[in-house]
């Protein structure tokens, strides 16, 4: 069986979550084939889940200081700073018989092949029940996902590098004395495959494993492909009217 592969290397937040919904509108109504992406975040940005308030999540005025993006995902879970890391998506349809139609079943099975192509890496990872892949005890890949039009996506991080600093800088936090107590338990808790080898592994290195991990865990061909027409042109009317609309991005 063949599935997609679109590298479509570093785009701002708005292109890169318009184009992840391209794709699922596209494979829910059968004009791609189910796909996997990788892609990278310039500038630097952060996201907030479905059901979170950016205002209450985040320091507006420091991400606009810094050049960082900020938006809203369609996928739920918490605000996470996009820097220097890998992200990938996955869109598949729901009664996919590689894919588990239930929710924890289906992440296991796509985070599977990001667990194998760590592993590629000399990093011995695992799926930690319901959406995170652990590294030496240590969170090194946080996964979303949504369901529409009877179709899953679902995308994650992969991180190459982490500046937990300047991730706080950019989240709200009560107080100074809380952010302390939050930037050790984040480093206590959070690692990066930098970290992890003790050398710097770049973005295409990255890729390349991701992609063999998927080949192998989901049992598909990955044929690497291009965005259609079509869909660049759905994703153009995506950012402009949701992801950089003030009323989608600020809604409590």
């Amino acid at each position: 069986m063949e599935w997609r592969l679109l590298l479509t290397g570093f785009n701002d937040a708005f292109t890169n979550m318009a184009i992840d919904e391209a794709i699922l509108i596209h494979r829910s109504q059968n004009k791609v084939p189910s796909t996997v992406r990788l892609y990278g975040w310039l500038p630097p940005a952060v996201s907030i889940g479905y059901f979170q308030s950016l205002e209450e999540e985040v320091d507006l005025k420091m991400c606009k200081d810094l050049g960082v993006d900020f938006l809203r995902r369609i996928t739920g879970g918490g605000a996470v700073f996009h820097d220097q890391e890998v992200t990938y998506s996955c869109v598949v349809p729901v009664n996919d018989p590689i894919i588990p139609s239930d929710i924890l079943g289906s992440y296991k099975k796509i985070c599977a092949g990001i667990v194998s192509g760590l592993t590629k890496l000399g990093i011995q990872a695992e799926f930690v029940p319901l959406n995170d892949i652990i590294a030496n005890g240590k969170k090194i890949s946080g996964n979303a996902q949504t369901r529409k039009f009877h179709t899953i996506l679902q995308h994650g991080t992969i991180l190459i590098d982490t500046d937990v600093e300047k991730m706080f800088s950019l989240l709200k936090v009560p107080s100074e004395k809380l952010r302390d107590k939050m930037i050790k338990h984040v480093k206590d808790r959070v690692t990066s495959i930098n970290a992890f080898l003790g050398r710097r592994i770049d973005f295409d290195e990255v890729c390349d494993v991701l992609s063999e991990g998927f080949r192998e865990k989901l049992g598909v061909e990955l044929v690497k492909g291009k965005l259609s027409e079509s869909e660049v042109k759905l994703s153009q009317k995506i950012a402009k009217e949701r992801y950089k609309n003030h009323k989608w991005n600020h809604k409590r």
